[in-house]
């Protein structure tokens, strides 16, 4: 049931009664760890938006595309249901290589949600953007660490492609802002197991936190690696990408003092997220893989496009556009806006105790913007 893989392009035909959207999310690689949540909470959305008429008339039918190959191919999947007319959006969680792919080929013939957190500063017309970016999710982590467990020197690893590159740099600035420093810097290829040159690195420096920019499994093994090697008890970690199937994945035992920032935990005790639970619980049952931020990124995303496909009153990316920032709608992270293609919202700050998260904070942005 869970991550079945998608059919080949030949299966697909054009319906007049459907609007199809080629759902893009992990099925294999580092990612592909939380690919199966990303599937079942895009479905969920799906059937919500259908129950209530679907859109424009039409079914809305979600084509599945693997977002863990590489990026190229991605992009000539896509590209081809798109040729086909059988997609008339793109939605889901892929790395942001992915998406540079992407976003190219597809953004200006169909509106494309993108639900990953990500670096900052995409603005193609057409690409619109559920998730965080560092400015409102990392530099306010940055800030408050410092303060409340005395943070001094941050050593930064991180996979090595555009969002961990350019968030690193970013944190470049924010650590200036925040009166710390970096005193390193790693960068590992996607689907690194051996952590032992980096480890060694972090012991020899003077670091008392680290900056985790690892996607997926790669985060799991770094997590096991740093606390067999007794790092755990020296430095805290922060990561901008951890859920709670990544954490267990990783064990109880290695997640001390490990702090996560996002726009949604499964832990929020609101009723929006009781609501999520609830619906989530009730449709796949209770051996489902667990929620967490990535995957309900993607019940957003079908949401989102839902919206402004709805708000148009028409398929027409230029249309999209230019009514983009009069859309709104209600999901896990309550009422949420766009403004300049990005949906705006809170973000918290949560410390790991076991496999789940305990949200200690709900970050101050002070008014930062994409």
């Amino acid at each position: 049931m869970f991550g079945s893989a998608p059919p080949p392009l030949d299966w697909f035909t054009a319906d007049d009664s459907v609007l199809g959207v080629a759902l893009v999310f992990p099925l294999q690689g580092s990612a592909g760890i939380f690919g199966p949540t990303c599937e079942l909470c895009a479905r969920l959305a799906a059937e919500e938006v259908n129950r209530a008429g679907g859109v424009l008339g039409k079914e809305l039918r979600l084509l599945p595309v693997d977002g863990g190959a590489p990026p190229s191919a991605v992009a000539d999947h896509v590209e081809a249901l798109v040729d086909l007319g059988v997609a008339q959006g793109v939605t889901g969680w892929h790395i942001s290589s992915v998406r540079q792919a992407l976003a190219p080929r597809v953004a200006h013939r169909v509106p494309y949600v993108y639900t990953a957190l990500y670096e900052g500063g995409e603005h193609t017309a057409g690409v619109f953007l559920t998730s965080e970016t560092p400015r409102d999710q990392l530099r306010p982590a940055m800030g408050l660490l410092p303060h409340e467990r005395g943070v001094r020197r941050w050593f930064v690893v991180g996979n090595d492609y555009v969002w961990p590159r350019r968030t690193a740099r970013a944190a470049l600035g924010y650590a200036r802002e925040s009166g710390t420093g970096i005193c390193g810097q790693s960068f590992l290829p996607l689907g690194t197991h051996d952590f032992d040159g980096v480890l060694r690195r972090i012991e020899r420096s003077d670091a008392d936190a680290v900056l985790m920019l690892l996607v997926g499994s790669d985060a799991v093994r770094f997590n096991r690696a740093f606390a067999a090697a007794g790092l755990d008890e020296r430095c805290l970690r922060l990561s901008t990408l951890m859920d709670e199937n990544m954490l267990m994945a990783s064990g109880p035992s290695t997640t001390s003092d490990l702090f996560s920032t996002a726009g949604f935990f499964a832990s929020l005790a609101n009723q929006d997220t009781l609501d999520f639970h609830g619906q989530y619980a009730g449709r796949y049952g209770i051996e489902a893989p667990a929620l967490g931020s990535l995957g309900e990124s993607c019940y957003e995303g079908v949401l989102l496009l839902a919206a402004l496909i709805a708000r148009a009153g028409s398929l027409d990316v230029s249309a999209i556009g230019a009514t983009a920032d009069t859309v709104s709608y209600e999901g896990p992270r309550g009422l949420l806006h766009l403004r300049g293609g990005h949906v705006r919202q809170r973000i918290y700050l949560a410390r790991a105790e076991g496999v789940d998260f305990d949200v200690v904070a709900e970050l101050d942005l002070h008014g930062s913007r994409p």
